[in-house]
């Protein structure tokens, strides 16, 4: 093993002894293909994996290693060599279970469990294990089901005419028994239209929650981020609420939108969304999409970051390359946050505030300590005041109840009549305009 993970040894022999009663005894593995990019270092990628195990309730992780491959052995994974070091290893160790921080074909992870002797989970397993544990209401209970029978598809391996072992499920670490593939199949494929078509109902039911809120003059905030950057700590300090904060990947799941009047009197929503990781699964991307669809209908991102993390930077890289395979456009207001300043040194705090401050839309803040953060509630009124726009329009005199929502928004800059309605001049923001027309069922160009 590398000199240079000693030190995250000596916490797992630690983390292993401090539990009375060790439920599952597991050991995390972390590949590093050569050739492949690998945007963060190994050290660091084996870490996070560490941490992701050990936001599971019911795992002891006992040890973690790094495994260079010049290239992927289609059967096994890894050479025979390394197979028999693991083996020994494991045995002595008497581990349960073998997260691999990478990517499994079911083939090599059914013969390295046969090798091994222990169950086996690659990360698309591990996290959807997260997201069963963690999922409260009943929606984010079906986006879990969801992407965990999409996953458990693929994980359908043939030993002569049955299953060695059904794997996913929303309990991958035990599996629920054995099934014939056919059958199985057949299960699944029911069951994944049976829950598509109940997120097909919560699809629309948002949609109808964004049109009401459409109509109304409150902005929408999205915060977004990296998972542990912050979000739930930054929504709290924000709005008073006590969301679930902990030091723990995906302690938060479900979405959660509170109202906040900043300090010139403006209202807007804060939606604090799951946070993002590196490489997350196609399958829950999918299945989280209705939720993720808020981050799409808002006015305004603040992208929070981890500023004290080692690979901040990396981190940023990735949530970015999510919110842009949601669809996330360009146009849309953005802020970015620098949480965590309590957790540098003066110094390193300091030169981070000088920097944040050549930028109008960086802010270095803490919501630990609330430092910063009464900069960035006025940079969020700021933004929407810069969004603001003039436009003429006509309305018909049939459309009193639209002439009484111009009005209630304070809008209006001018307004006259003649034989076929009102004309105005407004003061607006694309969000109110977005209202406007969604009301009264206008096209723009009619007006």
């Amino acid at each position: 093993m590398d000199e240079d993970l000693a030190p995250l040894h000596t916490y797992l022999e630690n983390l292993g002894h401090s539990t009375a009663k060790p439920r599952t005894r597991a050991f995390v593995l972390y590949l590093e293909l050569k050739g492949q990019h690998h945007r963060r270092l190994a050290e660091h990628g084996l870490a996070e994996a560490v941490s992701l195990a050990a936001a599971l309730p019911n795992i002891d992780v006992l040890g973690a290693d790094v495994v260079r491959l010049a290239k992927a052995n289609p059967a096994m994974l890894l050479g025979s060599g390394k197979v028999n070091d693991f083996k020994q290893i494991f045995t002595a160790d008497e581990i349960e279970l073998v997260l691999v921080d990478g990517t499994l074909s079911p083939v090599q992870q059914r013969n390295l469990e046969k090798e091994w002797g222990v169950k086996i989970l690659d990360r698309t397993g591990l996290i959807l294990e997260i997201f069963a544990e963690r999922a409260r209401t009943r929606e984010g209970v079906m986006q879990v089901e969801l992407a965990a029978l999409t996953y458990q598809r693929t994980r359908l391996v043939r030993a002569w005419t049955h299953l060695e072992r059904q794997r996913g499920g929303l309990g991958f670490v035990g599996g629920p028994g054995e099934t014939q593939i056919e059958s199985d199949r057949r299960a699944i494929d029911d069951q994944v239209v049976r829950i598509k078509r109940q997120l097909g109902k919560v699809v629309k039911t948002r949609e109808l929650h964004r049109a009401a809120r459409r109509k109304v003059p409150f902005p929408v905030v999205a915060l977004v981020g990296y998972t542990n950057a912050g979000k739930s700590s930054l929504f709290n300090r924000m709005t008073g609420a006590e969301v679930l904060a902990k030091d723990m990947l995906f302690a938060t799941l479900d979405p959660t939108m509170r109202g906040v009047t900043l300090t010139d009197g403006r209202k807007v929503i804060l939606s604090d969304t799951v946070g993002f990781i590196s490489d997350l699964p196609t399958e829950l991307v999918a299945a989280f999409r209705a939720t993720l669809e808020e981050v799409l209908a808002a006015d305004l991102i603040i992208h929070v970051r981890d500023i004290s993390h080692p690979e901040t930077a990396e981190q940023s890289a990735d949530v970015i390359d999510i919110l842009t395979s949601l669809g996330v456009k360009d146009t849309t207001s953005q802020i970015e946050v620098w949480n965590k300043l309590d957790l540098v040194n003066d110094g390193t705090a300091l030169n981070l505030r000088e920097q944040a401050d050549k930028s109008d839309h960086t802010f270095a803040v803490s919501a630990f300590n609330g430092q910063g953060i009464d900069g960035l509630v006025n940079a969020i009124s700021t933004v929407f005041d810069q969004a603001k726009f003039t436009s003429s329009i006509s309305l018909p005199f049939d459309q009193g109840r639209a002439y009484a929502w111009l009005h209630a928004q304070n809008i209006i800059q001018t307004e006259n009549q003649d034989d076929l309605g009102w004309q105005f001049t407004l003061l607006w923001t694309p969000r109110q305009e977005k209202g406007f027309f969604s009301l009264t069922g206008i096209a723009a160009a009619n007006c």
